[in-house]
């Protein structure tokens, strides 16, 4: 690894806020995992395993219950189909970059947030940028999960409300990239479509179909948005 490379610069950099959430929220998750009996090997091996948040906080009831793969598979799916749009929206980004199939594996919400909003300047390699963009950022949440886990019975403070953290940084994410577009109707799309879903589904069921709302309205409104500079 160059240490020195602008890619590694420019990701860790960009990754910064991502690093001040996964910390805390992977400590959490270490130190649900130590309270419920597991040592910080399992924290730590689901996080290099599954790295998939809500997912694995999930897991820890899954692996205290009794053997059921259907129902766990199905749970895990119904979870994590979020990626599925993530995936496709970064189908341009990732296409032929070298070490994909890790970069597919580790798109999480918050990697997904700074690299889909991300414009390379021409200078930059798109694979050794997204690769330790990616890299960092699970990085970030395995040493969170296994300081949880290994002192989880040590620390002192509350964690609760620390998930706030991600969700400030959504919202600047989503506000620096309206500042940069040249027309905001796509964010105009996903705001509306979201606060549309969350009154008919509510909060616990509204993202998967406010990103299928999303999906259909982009596909039906492209042409109008790629005229207008929106799609590059």
């Amino acid at each position: 690894m160059d240490f020195k490379s602008p890619e590694l610069k420019t990701a860790f950099h960009d990754s910064i806020p991502v690093m001040t959430g996964y910390v805390f929220l992977g400590m959490a998750y270490g130190v649900y995992m130590n309270v419920n009996g597991f040592s910080w090997v399992y924290p730590v091996s689901m996080a290099m395993i599954i790295f998939g948040g809500s997912l694995e906080f999930v897991a820890v009831t899954m692996l205290m219950s009794r053997f059921a793969p259907l129902q766990t598979f199905l749970m895990a799916f119904m979870i994590q189909a979020r990626h599925l749009f993530y995936g496709l929206a970064m189908l341009e980004k990732y296409k032929g970059l070298r070490r994909r199939p890790y970069l597919i594996f580790a798109l999480s919400d918050e990697t997904f947030a700074v690299g889909g909003s991300k414009t390379l300047p021409e200078h930059l390699d798109p694979s050794s940028y997204y690769f330790y963009l990616s890299a960092m950022d699970q990085f970030y949440w395995i040493f969170g999960a296994f300081c949880g886990g290994m002192f989880g019975s040590f620390i002192p403070f509350n964690t609760e409300g620390l998930d706030f953290v991600m969700t400030t940084m959504f919202v600047v994410i989503f506000l620096d990239a309206v500042l940069k577009e040249k027309t905001h109707l796509p964010s105009l799309i996903g705001l509306l479509a979201s606060l549309g879903c969350l009154m008919v589904f509510g909060a616990d069921n509204f993202i998967i179909p406010s990103m299928c709302v999303i999906l259909v309205f982009l596909i039906l409104l492209r042409s109008k948005i790629s005229a207008s500079g929106g799609f590059q």
